[in-house]
């Protein structure tokens, strides 16, 4: 099942948590994006890496292993009511230990460049874990009428994201600082559904004063206002190239 496929589901309020989770995944993977980017730009120019380590070790902690955790204990047992699961739980709750074990490599690792490849590492298994979860785990908690997925994840932010991501207060990602090298998504291959959600955590992860470059394959007008609306109007555009294979803007958080 791709992300753009409809996931059935046994009432409205599931159908509306599965969307709900969807876009914090998609916020997650995003942020993750641009501290591992901004990380290995640092790295490659032989830059200072220790205030994108500092930034990308926050964010895994404050953010990804909780989220991790709040998988186990609410969502996981919910799927393993399908036997037929059990298996794919198994294997989700493995990565769980590697993106563990590669977030102390990435606190603790004497070599910036090293720390960067970690990063990378991550990111990668991170995205693939995402990509199982919103294809297979919660088709199968949405379609099971025994089980309320509104219920089970009511109130957990660690799953559903922070309210203060719709807020137009500014950051609330919680992962503080990046270097000053741009990070730069390219969101032309993210799906749809979930593409603004990914960009809305990149620019999470910006700290006031740095920017994050985007790449789009049509002038994204729609998102940078819901951009604007959400920092406040923090933010400011600059076109480098204007199609018409790609767009390129550079945003800074003001």
């Amino acid at each position: 099942m791709s992300v753009n496929e409809v996931i059935v589901s046994s009432t409205a309020a599931d159908a509306e948590a599965v969307e709900t989770i969807k876009s914090h995944h998609a916020q997650l993977a995003g942020s993750l994006a641009a501290l591992t980017e901004a990380m290995l730009a640092a790295a490659e120019r032989g830059g200072d890496v220790e205030a994108t380590r500092a930034a990308t070790v926050r964010f895994v902690s404050e953010e990804l292993l909780p989220h991790a955790v709040a998988e186990e204990d609410a969502l996981y047992p919910a799927a393993a009511r399908d036997d037929r699961a059990r298996p794919l739980i198994e294997s989700m709750i493995a990565a769980h230990r590697v993106i563990g074990v590669l977030a102390e490599r990435i606190r603790s690792e004497p070599s910036g460049l090293r720390a960067a490849a970690a990063a990378e590492a991550l990111r990668v298994i991170f995205d693939a874990h995402l990509a199982d979860e919103n294809d297979r785990i919660l088709p199968l908690v949405a379609a099971d009428p025994g089980v309320s997925l509104a219920e089970v994840t009511h109130g957990m932010h660690e799953l559903l994201g922070h309210q203060a991501h719709a807020d137009a207060a500014g950051h609330a990602c919680g992962c503080g600082a990046v270097d000053t090298g741009d990070p730069v998504l390219d969101v032309r291959e993210v799906p749809h559904s979930i593409r603004h959600a990914t960009v809305f955590g990149a620019f999470d992860a910006v700290e006031a004063g740095h920017a994050l470059i985007l790449v789009a394959h049509h002038d994204p007008i729609p998102l940078l206002q819901q951009l604007h609306d959400r920092t406040g109007g923090r933010i400011r555009v600059d076109y480098q190239e204007r199609g018409p294979e790609a767009w390129r803007l550079r945003l800074t958080k003001l």
